[in-house]
């Protein structure tokens, strides 16, 4: 599903810059839900932005699905980021004055569904989340938690490959940080590949591999595989 090699990041500043990503190579299979942790700075979130089309490597090679995107144009890279690619943000980045349903809408607009099945497909991902019910709440009327899962409802709207989180449970409790990081294991056991950000070390375990990072380089990639067992279990 991604295959990175020798990627680098450089930002530009001073006399030579500063070194954000230096060589990491890695791959990430389908279906896997991969943690990437390591202390602030050390270039997860420059990480996430390069596999979310959002930005450019200075050198070295991504390739998403088999689609290298240093090739790839500038529509092709929206066209990936809105069919191939899901989003998960901490500061959940809702619009406060639509409602939940018409959030998770939103990404369907973008793609040309029909009204009736963009309503309907926004339904159905809301309750699949846990909001039935509660399609006619605004953000401001939701619990944090709550308004994460809006966030993933609406991720997955296009029904994605890839789900990306940066610290999705950063500004939640750890009832509701528990609740969310069930449903990105649930959609990873369906088959979809996560790649979550956390400084959470005991979200981080209950992902099927960690790759850990430090000064812009990968310290300790563990074990391949799908998610491990779930609280509890042996």
């Amino acid at each position: 599903m991604i295959i990175c090699r020798d990627l680098h990041k450089t930002y530009e500043g001073g006399k030579t810059g500063w070194p954000a990503l230096r060589g990491l190579t890695f791959s990430i299979d389908r279906g896997e839900f991969v943690a990437v942790t390591g202390p602030s700075g050390c270039g997860k979130s420059t990480l996430l932005n390069i596999l979310g089309l959002l930005d450019e490597p200075s050198c070295g090679s991504y390739a998403l699905d088999g689609l290298d995107a240093a090739r790839m144009s500038d529509n092709e890279r929206s066209a990936a980021r809105l069919h191939r690619i899901g989003f998960v943000f901490q500061a959940f980045h809702l619009l406060n004055r639509l409602s939940a349903l018409e959030n998770v809408c939103l990404p369907l607009m973008y793609a040309g569904e029909g009204k009736e099945d963009m309503r309907r497909r926004a339904h159905d991902l809301l309750a699949r989340v846990g909001l039935k019910g509660k399609e006619r709440k605004t953000p401001l009327e939701l619990s944090g938690g709550e308004r994460q899962r809006v966030a993933i409802a609406r991720a997955l709207a296009n029904s994605p490959r890839l789900l990306l989180a940066d610290e999705p449970t950063g500004n939640l409790d750890s009832s509701s940080s528990r609740e969310v990081m069930d449903i990105l294991l649930g959609l990873a056991g369906e088959g979809m590949t996560v790649v979550m950000v956390t400084h959470d070390r005991e979200l981080a375990a209950r992902a099927g591999r960690n790759i850990r990072m430090r000064d812009g380089e990968i310290e300790s990639p563990s074990g391949r595989g799908r998610p491990g067992p779930q609280d509890g279990e042996k």
